[in-house]
């Protein structure tokens, strides 16, 4: 995986936690999934990316 997936993935993650943070600060429930939404897309292709390094090597 390269420096620059793995800080787009971190990046994403990140924004996801703030979004989740947000919705609740907010009482903004669809805020709220969708932060956590993100951050399990982020979680997803860091974990694909680890999986595609496994088999180059």
């Amino acid at each position: 995986m390269s420096i620059s997936d793995k800080v787009k993935n971190k990046a994403d993650e990140l924004a996801g936690k703030a979004k989740e943070a947000a919705g609740k600060a907010s009482d903004d429930r669809d805020l709220e999934n969708e932060g956590r939404g993100d951050q399990v897309k982020s979680n997803l292709k860091d974990a694909g990316e680890k999986v595609k390094d496994a088999f180059r090597q």
